[in-house]
């Protein structure tokens, strides 16, 4: 199904190296074409046939014919060419939020009895998928501490199937170097004779800051409800990667059900006109506000990558595109006095920042990670992730960052 058609003298070639803000407003339609400027809703659940010579295209495997929107629509097909094309990679599958996507990816590689390994701190929704879920498909999970990635040659075995990280981590902004946990797999995949897939989530980063696949990542993983949606407004993830393996992909999808909404992937398309403008906005914001932070007596600690003091910031110069000092992300994450009883209370003093538990929108956000992202996790749990109860995660958005200044300091005069 086309939406508009366009004479083949009028397709010009495009240009290899359009830069990321023009493929994320255009996608490939660099040409001339009468329709709409704005891409339209199909918002229907299933399509007509000219005849039953498309129901027989369909059932000799064309992916041309539109049957049901839960198999594809052509809306949420613009969403995917769209952000392929932004990541860099051969197609994208989008799904009804970022955990749809993560557990459809992850269960598109393993299968009974192969093994997972992982780095350490994680989305808590990602842990506890790890640590509640999988053990009942017979999938284990073990981890490798960023700082030692050079043990998952001898970790693994011929079980082992996929190492998964997350880089920034939620919510103590830890920092995985790509490149080289890439290198380990790789060795580590010729010892036991066979391919072990990387998948990174890069939903902190975005790929403004950070493309994985510039590093040998075989597969990313983003909630699109944060960064890529922008206004906290659009539910939806995205798998981006090899044309085979979004193929594969798209069976878990078709049968798990995590299908996006029409109208979610038309959000998500008008929000990729200002992808790249929201989140230059915000690295720059959150730069300013974590150095206004790291020098103030009532914060014990600031964790941003951008920092000089953050330990991973020399890693994060090499694969984010910080060395300009605006390419580290919009996320801080603080650690005040009290515990949780000083974050609560400084988050209940903010009036410019909103007390809600998401991020990645134009406003900015504050939650506390033990009430939140990792709630319901023991001490232990809590302490081999980095979480401490005092610590509060920022989402920076795009207002004025001298009002975000001044609101934190006046909701930290509440520590005094």
């Amino acid at each position: 199904m086309r939406t508009h058609r366009t004479p083949a003298k009028a397709r010009a070639p495009v240009p290899e190296q359009q830069s990321l803000a023009t493929r994320a407003i255009h996608g490939k339609k660099l040409y001339p074409f009468r329709g709409p400027v704005a891409p339209p809703i199909m918002q229907t659940t299933t399509y007509r046939f000219a005849d039953s010579r498309d129901a027989i295209r369909y059932a000799q495997g064309d992916p041309d014919v539109y049957v049901y929107t839960r198999y594809h629509n052509p809306t949420v097909a613009e969403a995917e060419e769209r952000l392929a094309l932004m990541a860099g990679a051969e197609k994208a599958l989008l799904f009804s939020s970022g955990m749809a996507a993560i557990t459809s990816a992850i269960l598109s590689v393993v299968k009974q009895g192969d093994e997972i390994l992982s780095t350490p701190a994680l989305y808590g929704g990602t842990y506890r998928f790890f640590r509640d879920i999988l053990p009942r498909h017979g999938v284990t999970v073990r981890y490798v501490r960023p700082e030692a990635l050079d043990s998952i040659v001898s970790l693994a075995t011929k079980r082992t199937r996929l190492v998964y990280c997350e880089t920034p981590t939620n919510p103590t902004l830890g920092i995985v170097d790509i490149a080289e946990l890439v290198s380990q797999v790789r060795a580590a995949g010729k010892k036991v004779h066979r391919k072990i897939v990387v998948l990174s989530d890069n939903t902190f980063a975005t790929v403004l800051n950070q493309n994985p696949f510039g590093f040998g990542v075989d597969i990313v993983t983003e909630s699109a409800t944060k960064y890529l949606g922008g206004h906290t407004d659009v539910m939806a993830g995205v798998i981006t990667g090899s044309a085979d393996f979004i193929s594969g992909a798209r069976t878990q999808l078709k049968y798990y059900g995590g299908c996006a909404d029409p109208f979610a992937a038309y959000l998500l398309l008008r929000s990729l006109k200002t992808f790249d403008l929201r989140v230059r906005c915000q690295n720059r914001n959150a730069m300013a506000l974590a150095c206004f932070l790291e020098g103030h007596p009532a914060v014990k600690c600031v964790l941003y990558p951008g920092l000089p003091s953050h330990p991973g910031h020399s890693i994060a110069r090499r694969q984010m595109t910080g060395a300009g000092g605006d390419g580290y992300g919009g996320m801080v994450t603080i650690e005040v006095a009290g515990g949780a009883r000083g974050a609560v209370a400084v988050c209940d003093a903010l009036r410019v920042a909103v007390n809600a538990m998401s991020l990645g929108g134009v406003e900015t956000l504050v939650s506390i990670p033990v009430y939140s992202s990792h709630v319901n996790m023991s001490a232990g749990e809590l302490a081999r992730h980095g979480v401490r109860p005092g610590m509060i995660r920022i989402s920076v958005g795009i207002e004025g960052i001298r009002d975000l200044q001044a609101d934190f300091e006046q909701a930290l005069a509440v520590l005094r």
